[in-house]
């Protein structure tokens, strides 16, 4: 059903990375959404009030809220698709990851609500009616959040939002919080014990850590997360597949929202290559990565003497020695400079996240490593910071 829909109401569906199509997947997810959560307040706040049920009429609320969350990813989509402009040249994708901590944020603010409202109904228990349309409205709503909940992820996966990933989460925790009410309802009537209260505290206390998780999830973008070290990985295996590249290191990823990404790198180069054909290589995996993976590429030429016997044979011999301080430490940018009285060993050395020594401490430890094989080298040791994760 959710691909008809898609087909029937989304134009160039397959094209997801253009930005209209990505709005009008969002835009349309977030109708549907609104649609189905006023009809499902509108039905279980009748029910609830006639019956007399805090856990219903939560739930009801609880669908209310969700239309609105509705109502702000639509505009975070719709704010997102801006273009660029002379104040943000990046562009506005970034409203869409704001849209998704508006969403989780309300997911909190129910779930703290139900909460405070279950245990005034645990203190002060009140007999809640039963009736067949009780049952029918909450199975109802069951059925129609689990399909929410699908076609929110589905949509939220085929064009990687976190707003309605966070949605399709939300209607996953409908699902839990309704079947909570119905069972409560039905061991009321039928075995006499009144879990109403107790009902609307547990649906609370986990819409209370599935809306924490989100925050944290919607969160992470938005204060500049690692890239996934898979994507890291590709775009290091792209990068050295062409020819003439050597290797390359200091990968920055900024993420200005879905689609909107920038990155930089160095790459290693012969030095002695002609440094027109060098150029024209890095030109080609700059436009290859604009066009094939919807990245603007910048790469910095590091060129690396390659006829020097000597300088291969130390940068092995140090990347493979100073292992003994972390397995992961990495070295760049190596050269040395002979002189009458010692011999200057310049190179880059990459920090790791997580290592305990401080720069300076770890500037030292590796200069005694090169000195075991260079006694006379005076190490020029620059320190960078890895900006990619290191899992």
């Amino acid at each position: 059903m959710t691909e008809w829909l898609v087909r029937k109401f989304v134009k160039n569906h397959d094209d997801v990375e253009n930005p209209r199509v990505r709005t009008a997947y969002g835009t349309f997810a977030s109708i549907v959404c609104i649609a189905c959560n006023i009809v499902l307040c509108a039905a279980k706040g009748a029910i609830g009030a006639a019956a007399g049920s805090v856990a219903i009429v939560a739930d009801a609320l609880n669908n209310l809220s969700d239309a609105s969350s509705n109502i702000i990813s639509l505009f975070g989509f719709k704010l997102a698709s801006k273009p660029a402009d002379a104040e943000h040249p990046y562009g506005h994708g970034r409203f869409e990851y704001l849209s998704g901590l508006a969403v989780a944020v309300l997911i909190l603010i129910i779930g703290v609500e139900l909460v405070r409202s279950s245990f005034e109904k645990i203190l002060s228990p009140e007999p809640v009616e039963f009736s067949i349309a009780i049952v029918a409205v909450l199975a109802l709503s069951i059925l129609v959040k689990l399909w929410m909940a699908l076609f929110n992820k589905r949509i939220g996966t085929r064009i990687n939002s976190n707003t309605l990933m966070a949605t399709a989460a939300d209607s996953r925790n409908d699902v839990i919080a309704t079947a909570a009410v119905l069972a409560a309802t039905l061991a009321s009537e039928f075995l006499g014990i009144d879990l109403d209260g107790w009902a609307g505290l547990a649906v609370g206390a986990f819409i209370i850590y599935s809306g924490a998780e989100l925050v944290r999830d919607t969160v992470d973008p938005l204060l500049g997360k690692a890239p996934d070290p898979e994507f890291v990985q590709h775009i290091y295996r792209k990068i050295t597949s062409y020819p003439g590249v050597l290797d390359t290191h200091d990968l920055i990823v900024h993420d200005y929202g879905p689609g909107r990404r920038f990155a930089s790198a160095h790459v290693e180069m012969a030095a002695e290559m002609d440094p027109l054909k060098s150029h024209d290589i890095i030109d080609n995996i700059e436009e290859a990565f604009r066009e094939e993976e919807n990245i603007l590429l910048v790469l910095h030429y590091d060129p690396i003497v390659t006829s020097d016997a000597a300088v291969g044979d130390l940068r092995r011999w140090i990347v493979e020695n100073i292992r003994r301080i972390d397995p992961r430490l990495t070295i760049h940018d190596l050269r040395i400079v002979p002189g009458p009285t010692h011999t200057n060993v310049i190179f880059d050395v990459l920090r790791p996240h997580g290592l305990a020594l401080g720069n300076e401490e770890l500037v030292r430890r590796v200069s005694e490593i090169v000195q075991e094989r260079e006694p006379h080298a005076v190490c020029k040791i620059t320190v960078d910071d890895s900006f990619a994760s290191s899992k």
